[in-house]
């Protein structure tokens, strides 16, 4: 093959992971606007409602994330379905019915943790007045567990259909929606009493049943995607199915919770530091999720690429698509960093007043945060893509194992040690999101180059 050839084939895939990446990325942004927008909305509302809402809300996220780790396995068994035969109907059915059935059996547990989510709280010593507040935003927002991962399911089947445009429409309008119910529910706007941190949930509720109910429109009204009636027979389900999906999908989900969990735990301990701390990482965090955005879609890019490629049995074309992933999510996340050194305060900015004297202690320690967060932007967006790198050749349980180690091995206990053992309070809770990220990033990576190295002995051989 000549260089000018490779050249080309490396281009040709760029161009096709842009393509489906793009509104993928969209996508995954106007998700987590919905949620952004809550946090802003509190913002206003005062430093305490901001706490109340980051406590509740990672824990719900830290629900949602696992149930979103399950249903995720359907990407890869769609992916190497289609890609083995991409009119296998029956297939598609099967797999996108199951998907359903997994998300349903998720909720239950957590619908009932969720609803008694203040002995939790209050177990861990936070404070019952701000634990109070954050009950009444959990009781609202837990029920859009279920019409979100429905949502995700279809969403799911779109994306490796490498047709994700109508599922951005939906978000978008999803995102409209939470904004306008949100002014009018946590101010009381348009005569309607003012219900604060509560009115959110509801909004947010409101939303993600309206993100489902937009998908359901969008297959069945479409004849492209109606063709694979992945309604019919929704009855029929098989054990051997479900396991399969839960087979993949349970260390997927170990995966996402422990990162996400390591993101909760830090915000366990800020509110031990004091609630400025908590809220100046509310901030923060909701900064890096939104940045987190981009290699996630990337990650999701390479799932549906490589596993593609993968049931085409054409290793060579899914390494490729792998890297070209890696390099544009991690690539992403270098021009995020940039933008968190060289603005700081103008991020911030956007989600509290920025030059309210009551706000300028929460200012200062965000600012002292969001430094640390630059750092790993890199690391967080190599990691992330890395795994949906390995997602698309099904290799979920050694990944599961290598985040248990770098996040809960060495990441979180050097931040505990950082911020109470050395007195470094929040700034040390940062410095041990940052070790724990790295690690991650380098063992992954190095797993996706050994999968890259077989795959090109094979072919080689052949």
């Amino acid at each position: 093959m000549t260089p000018q050839t490779t050249a080309r084939l490396w281009l040709n895939e760029t161009k096709a992971s842009l393509r489906l990446g793009s509104p993928l990325i969209l996508t995954n942004l106007a998700q987590v606007t919905l949620l952004t927008t809550n946090v802003v909305y509190m913002g206003r509302l005062g430093k305490g409602e901001l706490a109340a809402g980051s406590l509740s809300g990672s824990l719900y996220q830290a629900c949602m994330i696992f149930s979103l780790g399950l249903v995720s396995a359907i990407i890869p068994m769609l992916a190497t379905s289609l890609g083995k035969q991409r009119d296998n109907l029956a297939a598609v059915q099967d797999i996108v019915r199951h998907g359903f059935f997994t998300a349903f059996l998720a909720c239950i547990p957590f619908w009932i943790l969720l609803w008694h989510a203040d002995s939790i709280l209050l177990a861990a010593g936070q404070n019952p007045v701000i634990v109070a507040q954050a009950m009444e935003y959990m009781h609202a927002l837990q029920w859009s567990l279920l019409p979100y991962l429905g949502y995700i399911v279809l969403r799911s089947l779109l994306s490796v259909l490498e047709r994700p445009f109508w599922t951005l429409i939906v978000a978008i309008a999803a995102i409209l929606l939470n904004a306008l119910l949100g002014w009018i529910l946590v101010f009381g706007n348009l005569g309607v009493p003012a219900l604060g941190i509560r009115g959110a949930g509801i909004s947010s509720f409101v939303a993600s049943f309206a993100m489902f109910l937009g998908m359901v429109l969008v297959i069945r009204l479409n004849p492209a995607f109606n063709r694979y009636a992945v309604f019919k027979d929704w009855w029929k389900l098989r054990l051997s199915k479900l396991t399969g999906i839960l087979r993949l999908g349970v260390p997927i989900a170990i995966t996402f919770t422990l990162e996400t969990l390591v993101f909760y735990a830090a915000v366990m301990m800020m509110g031990l530091i004091g609630d400025t701390s908590l809220a100046a990482h509310a901030i923060v965090i909701q900064i890096c999720t939104i940045s987190y955005m981009f290699p996630l879609g990337f990650g999701q890019v390479a799932t549906i690429r490589v596993g593609l490629a993968a049931g085409r049995s054409d290793p060579i074309t899914a390494t490729r698509a792998g890297w070209v992933s890696y390099y544009l999510g991690v690539g992403c996340m270098g021009i995020a960093a940039i933008i968190m050194w060289g603005m700081p305060e103008s991020l911030i900015g956007f989600f509290i007043d920025a030059q309210a004297p009551e706000n300028r202690a929460v200012v200062i320690t965000a600012t002292q945060f969001i430094f640390f967060a630059a750092l790993f932007q890199l690391t967080d967006g190599a990691q992330a893509v890395a795994a949906g790198m390995l997602r698309g050749l099904y290799d979920t349980r050694t990944p599961m194992l290598l985040a248990l180690i770098g996040y809960w091995v060495i990441g979180m206990p050097a931040g505990a040690l950082l911020a109470f053992g050395f007195d470094m309070g929040g700034v040390g809770i940062w410095i041990g999101l940052v070790c724990g990220l790295t690690v991650v990033a380098i063992l992954l990576t190095l797993r996706w180059m050994k999968h890259s190295q077989r795959l090109h002995e094979r072919t080689y051989v052949r």
